[in-house]
């Protein structure tokens, strides 16, 4: 079933939901778009259906990034601060999110649209498609820190002090991407990998993404401890009884 949105077309099977921006002609990102995809991944972290979600843009673009049309007038008073503040969440909830989301690069992700992309936990780029952070040339900011986290420190400044584009290939080998491909394999090869994470304990798998999140900024030691904690926690599951289970007895588990 598809459940349609303003700003968005959600659609779930199996266990996996796609999320698609589809905001014609270049899926910019407004104050509605934030608002429902806020909603939208609040709502799927939470479904009992879903395990694992791919996060897409509808026609040539991933996202052209902030809608310029829609920006806060800096004369009112914590207009900014609210703008934000709701950016942020946007974002927020993607990392935030408790399963797993495959971002399936099918054109240019600009801007706020490259930041969505790198929120997401995987990525997977059609070859022709890129990601591109053109801050400096509207004079605006913003984006470093999640560039950061993906590239390599001359690479992430090469990016955002030249707002060059980088595509698909050159993803793959900056290892930003996890794979490139040819743009009609795109979306198999996206929810292929949804399917196989959506197959395994829906359990391990939010504890997993939990330990990614906890752990990023703690020292190895303190980050180990809570992984294991979270060990701890599963080992007292029925999912974990079923794994062992079917280990016994040579089968594959279901969860």
């Amino acid at each position: 079933m598809t459940e349609i949105y303003e700003t968005c077309l959600v659609d779930v099977a199996d266990y996996v939901a796609t999320v698609t921006i589809n905001l014609p002609p270049v899926n910019a990102q407004n104050g509605k778009f934030r608002e429902e995809i806020t909603r939208i991944f609040d709502s799927l972290g939470q479904r009992p259906d879903v395990r694992a979600i791919v996060l897409t843009g509808q026609g040539k673009l991933f996202s052209a990034g902030a809608d310029l049309k829609d920006r806060p007038d800096p004369s009112v008073p914590g207009a900014y601060t609210t703008h934000g503040r709701k950016v942020r969440e946007a974002f927020n909830c993607v990392m935030e999110c408790e399963k797993p989301v495959i971002a399936a690069l099918n054109g240019g992700a600009i801007g706020a649209g490259c930041v969505l992309a790198l929120c997401c936990d995987i990525i997977v780029a059609a070859d022709d498609a890129y990601l591109s952070m053109t801050e400096v040339d509207y004079v605006l900011a913003g984006g470093v820190a999640h560039v950061r986290r993906h590239f390599g420190e001359s690479d992430a400044r090469l990016m955002i002090y030249t707002a060059r584009r980088v595509t698909g290939q050159e993803l793959l080998r900056m290892r930003v991407a996890s794979m490139s491909v040819p743009r009609d394999e795109l979306m198999e090869t996206a929810q292929g990998i949804a399917r196989q994470i959506a197959s395994k304990s829906p359990l391990a798998v939010r504890a997993a993404k939990k330990s990614f999140l906890v752990t990023e900024n703690q020292p190895l030691q303190e980050g180990y401890k809570f992984e294991q904690s979270q060990t701890a926690m599963l080992a007292t599951t029925a999912d974990f009884k079923e794994a062992q289970a079917a280990f016994r007895e040579k089968r594959k588990p279901t969860f």
